[in-house]
């Protein structure tokens, strides 16, 4: 890949657009009385001066995917169609102003790719993986995608044919023998996707990764270059198929959890920086159920792990399906009921199991533990993002619902910030109730991130999505405030927003001083990158792609060296 230099900046000034923000806190405190999630409420655009970096310099590309049905479909969303290329880069024009401290590079992984030749895909978890960078330095920005190459995506691409097991996807046969084949493949794993296309982490001794929920789906890439390094091989002999998407990473460790589907339970477990061997912290036996309950996500606090039992389970029956049920790998059993279980990091013993309400939930947001006046933990706090219990949410994930959507009827199922309370006194029973008024945020409510030093601590601010209704999937990118239970709401109409995260400023003393990152995908099929003020949550800087890319999921910060 050619290297990219940088110019010096013309500091004209320009008109650029703006979209609405709401401080839902007060209606009338929108600005010219704008309040998104009013009901009926239409995007206002307003202008106002900025600074401009100089014109992109020449971008760096690759051919172009081979074409499908679904990408010559103009009604669908930029956000739900196939990038248009395997990989480009290049610096793109600034509008507004990044702050000078802002230095390093934005990760965001996510499906790029929903079709093999006319073949397309039927889940928005199928996608092939792509990684997209934003590489932030003296307030220029450099951008660029690219696919990972994973066995999986590289098979594809080369049989013209799906060769893996997917989120909802199954290699069709020939015959009966190569289906015996293929079911024998499952079992040991063989057959199972490696495309890591769900999130991506720095680990503490510099590398990046990309992983999904396969363990065999973590692979290595460069964070500059986006180049596929190779398969990150664990060294340890813990064996199992699967483990939580989203580990918990710091510069110290790497926390995960590892489900047991042949005896129902979880272990925890611990990879220290520099190493790729995983130690068994403890293990938590499954209270109920025929399964262990699906762990996309689970949280920690200071001195303990929280493995979440969540009644939506993981179903052998389902996996050996050749067809996808509306729950996919998963079977409800609400009789099983749903339970938290705390772990003590250091001496991996469980210190308390209580049953909760039934409850539904990808993404975990925080949690803390609450102390009596004599500095003793009392019980745990741990808030997530909860969809009400309604396992509906997988099945409107369909790309060809999302595809299909007019904008005239309300389909995303409501969603909440989930708080539950598991007591250290003995008791059987948790508490879950609604952190905020659900009003605040809309009713949506997903993909969310926190100012990383407050990982496992008493926090206030939250960074995540959430809807101006009627739509379909969440729309807006949302500050809750849990101390004031209060939300302010970015709305940019007809555009759907990625994941916000948080990037603090360097010496800052202030949770929310720092600045919140998304990708955004525009209903008129471009896309551009936006920068929020992590405190105002008012827009600071945009700039857009020289064309539309998907919509993302999940993504890390890479500190410049």
């Amino acid at each position: 890949m050619a290297s990219l230099g940088f110019s010096v900046g013309s500091g004209n000034s320009c008109l650029l657009p703006r979209a609405a923000v709401s401080d839902h806190s007060n209606p009338n405190s929108s600005r010219d009385g704008f309040n998104p999630l009013k009901k009926g409420a239409k995007s206002r655009k307003r202008l106002t001066s900025t600074n401009v970096a100089s014109p992109p310099l020449p971008a760096v590309a690759a051919p172009h995917l081979p074409p499908s049905k679904e990408t010559d479909d103009r009604r669908s969303h930029v956000a739900w169609t196939s990038v248009r290329q395997e990989r480009w880069e290049g610096e793109v024009h600034v509008q507004g102003q990044i702050p000078l401290w802002l230095k390093g590079t934005y990760l965001r992984n996510g499906p790029g790719v929903w079709h093999i030749e006319d073949y397309n895909f039927r889940h928005l978890f199928d996608g092939y993986a792509m990684l997209a960078k934003l590489h932030f330095e003296n307030g220029r920005l450099i951008a660029g995608h690219r696919q990972v190459e994973s066995d999986a995506y590289k098979a594809a691409m080369k049989s013209k044919k799906l060769c893996y097991r997917e989120f909802s996807e199954v290699p069709k046969q020939d015959n009966f023998l190569s289906y015996i084949g293929e079911l024998a493949n499952l079992f040991s794993g063989a057959s199972l996707t490696d495309n890591a296309n769900t999130g991506v982490v720095h680990l503490g001794d510099g590398r990046v990764v990309c992983l999904t929920e396969t363990q065999k789906g973590s692979i290595l890439v460069d964070p500059d270059t986006l180049d596929t390094i190779g398969r990150f091989e664990y060294t340890d002999t813990l064996g199992g198929l699967i483990h939580s998407a989203h580990p918990i990473v710091t510069e110290s460790e790497f926390l995960t959890l590892l489900p047991d589907l042949i005896n129902p339970g979880y272990l925890a477990v611990r990879m220290e920086p520099g190493t790729n061997e995983r130690k068994v912290i403890g293990r938590v036996d499954c209270s109920q159920g025929p399964a262990p309950g699906w762990v996309h996500s689970f949280p920690v606090t200071e001195h303990y792990i929280i493995v979440p039992e969540m009644p939506l389970r993981y179903c052998a029956g389902n996996l050996l399906r050749a067809e996808p049920t509306p729950l996919y790998k998963f079977e409800w059993h609400p009789e099983s009921k749903a339970y938290m279980h705390a772990m003590c990091k250091a001496s991996g013993k469980i210190v308390a199991s209580v049953e909760v309400p039934l409850f539904v939930t990808f993404h975990f947001i925080n949690a803390y533990e609450e102390k009596d006046e004599d500095g003793r933990v009392t019980a745990l706090i741990a808030d997530c993002c909860e969809h009400s219990a309604d396992t509906t949410i997988l099945d409107q994930l369909r790309i060809q619902n999302l595809r299909s959507y007019t904008g005239e009827v309300d389909v995303l199922p409501d969603a909440r910030v989930g708080r539950f309370r598991i007591p250290f006194d003995g008791s059987a029973y948790g508490e879950l109730e609604a952190a905020l008024d659900p009003n605040e945020h809309g009713k949506g409510m997903d993909m969310c991130s926190i100012n990383p030093a407050f990982l496992g601590k008493k926090y206030r601010y939250a960074y995540a999505c959430g809807a101006v209704r009627p739509c379909n999937f969440p729309n807006t990118l949302t500050k809750l405030d849990l101390v004031e239970k209060k939300a302010k709401n970015w709305y940019d109409e007809g555009a759907v927003p990625s994941e916000p995260f948080f990037v603090a400023r360097p010496g800052a003393t202030e949770e929310d001083d720092g600045v919140v990152i998304s990708m955004i995908s525009e209903k008129n099929g471009g896309s551009y990158a936006l920068i929020l003020d992590g405190t105002t949550f008012e827009e600071i800087a945009r700039a857009e792609f020289p064309y539309g890319l998907p919509y993302g999921l999940h993504g890390c910060w890479v500190p410049k060296k």
